[in-house]
């Protein structure tokens, strides 16, 4: 790994890692909670500056960040151990600690109404998905979007001979809408060796096939037709459209992702924690180097708005110590009409939670170590 995909990669994680706790640190202060550190980074403290009421951290491990609320442990004290949300570890981000009870300050996360602490926990994976959707405007804006156009008909194939030509449009496989390329390129790996009706338009019109795959020499199935990937540019509502359809699509790989791994259809192997997504960018870097600044640029954009879109989803797994397993406390208050969970039993599930996942980051770690050497 060069000195340079290092720190790209770095400046990547860290912009994800802030934007995720800016969302934390806007709506505390809009909902009236203090915020008594916001800060980059895990472990020691490097830089550190108070400005009001908070202080502002630059800390030793650049693998995550927090925003620590008045409160929100369930001891009414802020601890420099509590409220972290980590970068994905194979796709995986650890979440904060447990919500307060008891006789608290105004000014204090427990002491806010339920659907106030909900909006706080949400917001960070929330704006992660908004940062994503502002990345794509500038990468759709500049060079449009992959259309889902056939540009090439193998001989021999199940779509020849369906009669599909170069210049179709794909617009459904199966019950799956289809927007951009990449998406008949996800079906096609999700679904190998499968039937699939094929619904696709020409001059205006729509007509559906129902093609039968077979193995090609790499022992891939194939359907037998190909696009290119040549981008489409559109007016400003398209940009804005495809923006959006964008982060969706990255959503939604993330969480077809995850139901591959439940479903025991990737491996161990398969998953990348912290040093596996370096080499990566490194690997992309040397690649599009060649072509200008500005597609390593567009590049380096597109791998930000994958872990950014990444990051948001897994926060929201309904999994203890992560944003989702806090939201499920929150909602299960709501669901009691306002009765809270008592705060040790719910600092216990998310303690045995981190203690899960850190063991998990370990076992990533040393993965990406692995499969590099």
């Amino acid at each position: 790994m060069s000195i340079v995909s290092i720190i790209i990669a770095l400046l990547i994680f860290s912009l994800i890692i802030i934007f995720h706790e800016l969302g934390h640190f806007l709506l505390a202060k809009r909902g009236g909670i203090r915020v008594n550190e916001f800060s980059l980074g895990m472990g020691p403290t490097l830089l550190s500056r108070q400005i009001g009421e908070t202080r502002y951290c630059l800390k030793l491990l650049p693998f995550g960040g927090s925003c620590m609320m008045e409160g929100e442990d369930g001891e009414y004290e802020t601890s420099a151990e509590d409220g972290r949300d980590a970068v994905p570890q194979a796709g995986i981000a650890a979440g904060g600690a447990v919500s307060g009870t008891g006789s608290l300050p105004s000014y204090s996360f427990g002491a806010k109404s339920v659907w106030t602490r909900i909006s706080v926990v949400a917001a960070g994976p929330i704006f992660n998905f908004i940062l994503a959707f502002f990345l794509s405007l500038f990468i759709i804006g500049s060079i449009g979007y992959d259309a889902p156009v056939v540009v090439d008909v193998m001989d021999g194939y199940a779509a020849q001979e369906a009669g599909m030509q170069p210049g179709d449009k794909i617009v459904r496989m199966n019950h799956t809408n289809i927007h951009v390329y990449r998406e008949v390129s996800l079906f096609v790996q999700m679904h190998q060796g499968e039937t699939v009706s094929v619904t696709y338009e020409r001059d205006g019109e729509q007509h559906t096939v129902v093609l039968e795959p077979k193995q090609g020499e790499d022992g891939s199935w194939l359907l037998g037709f190909q696009g290119s990937g040549v981008r489409t540019k559109g007016n400003l509502f398209q940009t804005i459209y495809y923006s959006a359809y964008e982060v969706k699509y990255w959503i939604s790989t993330t969480i077809k992702s995850l139901g591959m791994l439940v479903g025991g259809r990737v491996g161990a192997d398969d998953i990348s924690g912290p040093v596996g997504i370096v080499s990566t960018i490194g690997e992309t870097y040397e690649a599009s180097r060649q072509d200008g600044a500005f597609y390593v640029w567009l590049n380096m954009l597109n791998i930000s708005i994958l872990l950014s879109a990444n990051l948001g989803v897994m926060n929201l797994l309904p999994l203890p110590a992560l944003d989702g397993g806090r939201l499920v406390f929150l909602f299960l208050e709501v669901i009691r009409r306002g009765k809270k969970v008592a705060p040790e039993k719910e600092g216990m599930v998310h303690f045995v939670g981190l203690m899960l996942l850190m063991a998990l980051m370990i076992f990533v770690m040393f993965n990406d170590f692995r499969n590099i050497l």
